[in-house]
């Protein structure tokens, strides 16, 4: 990839996870090159990637939209999510050296210094959430569950999520986080799985409560 593709890659990416590209929004190539500062072609390869990673989605008319998803949609990301990060837990339990046991706990310290600023630092707050979901990944070390996982983590779903999180549902974020690492320290899969599910299964309801959705079949 071109430093340009990159550069624009990284802008769309950003507008659509702030929502300046709202779900549903017809991506243009030279409209989005004109706002990136770049020619179509590296524009056309940052799409590509983003529909790869699903943020975009591309018509038989091959037209570009930015993603968006229904009820079960949704339901159904954060089921197998649950599924696999259970087992992403479990495996860390069994097999995270003591070093990654120190990262996450570190991590954990810098999460509580971004959301007990004045104003939460909810940037920050996703950042180190991301890093922290990888961190437990990668102990778990299982390239297959690695491969499945990144597809189904949506971060336009995740950002919209934190964004509407006051500060007792970050407190609540990082208390789970907290006793996740609790339970991996002890070498207790059955707890850092059940853990793990309850902290992916609250944050779906937070989504759906979030957007007004009903999930199918109430």
């Amino acid at each position: 990839m071109s430093k340009a593709s990159d550069r624009a890659y990284e802008q769309i990416r950003a507008k659509i996870l702030s929502g300046e590209f709202s779900p549903g929004s017809q991506l243009k190539e030279e409209e989005v090159a004109e706002i990136c500062g770049v020619s179509r072609t590296p524009v056309r390869d940052a799409m590509s990637r983003l529909e790869n990673e699903m943020f975009i989605y591309r018509t038989e008319s091959q037209r570009s939209f930015v993603s968006e998803w229904s009820g079960g949609d949704v339901e159904e990301i954060f089921t197998l999510r649950t599924m696999l990060e259970r087992h992403a837990s479990s495996r860390a339990a069994e097999r995270a050296s003591e070093a990654m046991i120190a990262n996450l706990r570190a991590n954990n310290a810098a999460i509580a210094e971004a959301i007990r600023q004045p104003v939460p630092d909810v940037d920050a707050f996703l950042q180190l959430n991301r890093l922290y979901h990888a961190m437990i990944l990668e102990a778990a070390a299982s390239d297959r569950l690695a491969m499945m996982l990144n597809r189904l983590v949506l971060q336009p779903i995740v950002h919209r999520t934190a964004l509407r999180y006051d500060r007792a549902q970050l407190e609540r974020s990082l208390a789970e986080h907290e006793e996740i690492v609790a339970a991996i320290a002890r070498r207790d899969p059955d707890w850092a799985g059940a853990v793990m599910t309850s902290h992916i299964r609250r944050a779906y309801h937070v989504y759906m409560n979030q957007n007004g959705i009903t999930p199918e079949g109430f």
